[in-house]
Parts: structure tokens; C-alpha cells; sequence
């Protein structure tokens, strides 16, 4: 194990959802038995997938190399590490299973959709034509994520 921590590949061992809500210092206490650090995404091109993560959230890119990147967004870390064999989930077909996924409150998904395709996030195929307030997404890697209107975040 030579003292590296082996759960930080997250994407790897968790299959269901990881929701994350940006607190302020002031709210950001421990509620449970850990404090969470960070996550840990596999994928094909840290750097792009690092640059992606900091404009979304509002973070600043902490650390580029070749293998990795970091971005500190509101105090929660993300590490993007390099994956040359990376396969992209192909959710909701179970080839390629989904690990995890991110789900974001926003006032107006459609909106934010469209910043986001220019940044290089693309529309998932699979929307849920009974839910007006969520919009599927897939950042570069391909990895989906949720828009969730804010008025109807509490139903999801």
C-alpha cells in the first residue's frame, strides 16, 4: 500500500450517485463519521477534464501535469487522473457501467445546458421525457451528470 490512499478511485469501486452542493465555510461542518476531501475521476485528458470541472463549479485548476490535475472548487477537491484505457460509461446500457455521477441544482437547466455545450459538454441521448426539470448531460470524458432545476431539487 506504501501509504497512498486506495479508496481515492472512487469512480472504480462506487456504483450509484455522488451528489455535491457547494457550501460556505459556514455550513461546511462535519455532519458524518468523515469529512470528504475529494474525489477522484478517471479519464482520458486530465487537463481538458480539469479546465471543464473549474468553469463549471467556479474553481481554479490547483495543479496540470501529464498524469493529473487538481481543482479546488469551493473548498472540495477534485483529481482528474489519467486513464489510457478509459471507457466512458454508456448509461443507461449496462456495457459499460455507470460508477458515479454528479447532480447540480440550477435555476434554469436549459440555460446552463447551453453555456456547458460550449465548454465541451454534450447532451446525453437518454433524457427522462417525464422530468421537464432535469437535463442529462456528459462532460468531455463522457461521464453523465444531472441539471436539476432548483424548485424541484428536494423531488430528486
Amino acid at each position: 500500500m506504501n501509504g497512498e490512499p486506495t479508496s481515492c478511485a472512487i469512480t472504480s469501486a462506487i456504483s450509484g450517485y455522488v451528489r455535491m452542493a457547494a457550501m460556505t465555510e459556514g455550513q461546511a461542518q462535519r455532519r458524518g463519521l468523515v469529512e470528504w476531501m475529494a474525489l477522484t475521476i478517471d479519464c482520458p485528458e486530465p487537463n481538458v477534464m480539469a479546465q471543464f470541472y473549474a468553469t463549471l463549479l467556479g474553481g481554479k485548476v490547483t495543479r496540470q501535469t501529464s498524469d493529473g490535475a487538481n481543482v479546488d472548487a469551493a473548498g472540495r477537491l477534485l483529481n482528474f487522473r489519467a486513464a489510457p484505457d478509459y471507457k466512458p460509461p454508456t448509461w443507461p446500457s449496462p456495457e459499460v457501467p455507470l460508477h458515479s455521477h454528479f447532480e447540480y441544482v440550477v435555476e434554469d437547466p436549459d440555460a446552463v445546458a447551453q453555456q456547458l455545450l460550449l465548454l465541451g459538454a454534450s447532451l446525453a441521448q437518454h433524457q427522462d421525457p417525464d422530468d421537464p426539470h432535469l437535463v442529462v448531460m456528459l462532460d468531455p470524458a463522457g461521464h453523465p451528470f444531472c441539471l436539476i432545476r432548483s424548485s424541484a431539487a428536494r423531488r430528486h
